[in-house]
């Protein structure tokens, strides 16, 4: 029969969740302490609880060696002869325990005793709790409110209390003591005054696991939750999936006339919760993601650090982003990806500052302006200016800034510069502004007719002789046709009054010299009126 400490002790294991045992080595480790600190010696002592009789009997243990001589030390070394006085049976090698009596420790030694219990049962209770509750993680549990301290929750789970802090707690509920509800296990922390359980109403396991209760479809696996993002007290989002096809997975969790849905808000007190189909291709996945707003087109633009680029109507950017970025930070949590969302004329002007810095980006080295010396281009670069536009752009006086380069230069480079692009305004370099023979006036540069060379001054064009340059070797020249040949072409082509108009308004033009040189053309009274 078990003495009436022992029963104590089975009592007291009992009541804080703990081995008996460890009560028990508590109280032959104050006897210890009690023991030593009396006696005051170092000796390597040992104490005992008998369970039948409660008695509790202390020992100082010391190894057994041959001789006197052999003692090296004397609180933890005995001789043989001496072992075998109080033990016949010891032996060399062995230990011999020296009773120490317990019953004059006194008031002071007992108070130390009690001392070490109290510590020794807590510090197995503080390993107890953290043992248990530390592998139930993301558990939900119910919990009693068992008292307020500032704004945090103190509950009773039972065998241990935890503590709700601000942060976990959604900002629409409240509590009184007293009151049971269901927390989430976010953590057990280890702290100086105990094992610390940390539980939350703001954790997304609490809406999964409202949502496994009430949905049927959940709890037996025909409908999965793949995602979950929450804002505590604001908004809720939660992707499910369904492994029939015959199961909406979205109808499963609203319910009919939404009484699944409303029973979990109710239980939130009111939190908004979006219900979202999942997909596997991230940009459908961003489209349902980002309801109630209508996306127009999502475009990937990193797979591998998952970034997204989400365009929406003018009229939908604020519905897609959200209150205070709300709807759009909660669809990033649930897709997991990164998202940029822009509206169509954000991105319309974004595409047009790139095309102009593309076009800004073109530029044109000085050597492309035949006017500026090798020595003026050479000064140019060690001042950093590389290019016609970036000459074109600067002012005088930053010109006469760089070293080398004085008025007189400034106004070379200034010419030059025109002249460069009146060239390319002219048509040289093929722009928009560059006009063809059809579209220019005779007589004006870059408006002779086509296989038409310039005259000399006093050259008759009529009397067959060749045009052009002979020097030159002008292959461009034809030769002129005389006034009787003349007349039989026109006569020829009368049914074509666009020929005819063609030919007189297109001839050169002559200066007055070519005018006072040549008289009136012998054929000329022979041309019909309306030809000339």
């Amino acid at each position: 029969m078990a003495s009436e400490l022992y029963n104590t002790i089975d009592a007291i294991s009992r009541e804080k969740g703990i081995d008996p045992q460890i009560v028990v080595s508590a109280v032959e480790d104050a006897i210890v302490v009690a023991t030593r600190k009396y006696y005051k010696t170092q000796e390597n002592l040992r104490a005992v609880l008998d369970k039948d009789t409660g008695q509790i009997r202390a020992f100082a243990v010391k190894t057994i060696v041959d001789g006197p001589e052999a003692v090296q030390d004397p609180l933890t070394q005995i001789s043989l002869v001496d072992a075998q006085k109080i033990d016949k049976g010891a032996e060399i090698g062995g230990e011999v325990h020296i009773p120490k009596a317990t019953d004059v420790l006194g008031r002071i030694a007992a108070q130390l005793a009690k001392q070490v219990i109290f510590q020794k049962v807590r510090e197995a209770e503080r390993d107890t709790v953290y043992g248990e509750y530390i592998n139930r993680v993301g558990e939900i549990v119910n919990a009693t409110v068992k008292r307020v301290e500032g704004q945090d929750y103190i509950f009773d789970l039972g065998k241990a209390e935890s503590r709700m802090p601000k942060k976990e707690q959604s900002r629409l509920e409240s509590f009184a003591p007293g009151e049971r509800v269901r927390v989430v296990i976010v953590r057990v922390e280890k702290a100086s005054k105990g094992p610390q359980v940390v539980v939350s109403r703001a954790a997304p396991e609490l809406v999964q696991n409202l949502f496994q209760t009430e949905v049927p479809e959940i709890y037996d696996g025909t409908v999965q939750i793949r995602a979950t993002a929450r804002e505590a007290g604001e908004r809720t989002k939660i992707a499910v999936m369904s492994k029939d096809k015959d199961v909406d997975p979205v109808g499963a969790c609203v319910g009919m006339k939404g009484m699944r849905v409303q029973s979990i808000i109710r239980e939130l007190r009111g939190e908004k919760i979006d219900i979202i189909e999942y997909h596997e291709d991230p940009q459908t996945f961003a489209e349902k993601a980002l309801q109630p707003a209508k996306v127009s087109r999502v475009t990937i633009i990193d797979p591998a650090l998952k970034h997204l680029e989400v365009i929406v109507d003018d009229s939908q950017l604020s519905l897609a982003i959200g209150k205070k970025g709300q709807n759009v930070r909660l669809a990033a949590k649930l897709l997991g990806w990164k998202i940029d969302i822009k509206s169509e004329e954000e991105k319309r002007q974004e595409v047009e500052q790139a095309m102009s810095q593309l076009v800004t980006n073109v530029t044109t080295p000085l050597e492309s302006v035949p006017d500026l010396g090798e020595g003026v281009i050479e000064k140019l670069n060690e001042a950093g200016v590389t290019s016609v536009e970036a000459l074109a752009d600067m002012t005088p006086e930053q010109l006469e800034a760089i070293p080398g380069i004085g008025p007189k230069t400034v106004e070379k480079i200034s010419i030059a510069v025109n002249n460069y692009f009146s060239s390319l305004e002219a048509g040289e370099g093929g722009g928009p502004d560059f006009q063809g023979p059809e579209d220019q006036p005779a007589g004006e540069p870059g408006g002779e007719e086509l296989n038409v060379a310039p005259l000399d001054a006093g050259e008759n064009p009529v009397e067959g002789q060749p045009t052009g340059d002979p020097q030159a070797d002008d292959a461009t020249g034809v030769e002129a046709v005389p006034h009787p040949d003349t007349e039989d072409l026109l006569e020829r082509e009368q049914t074509t009054e666009g020929i005819t108009m063609s030919s007189v308004e297109d001839a050169p033009s002559a200066d007055e010299s070519e005018v006072t040189a040549h008289d009136k053309h012998p054929g000329e009274d022979n041309i019909p009126r309306e030809k000339q």
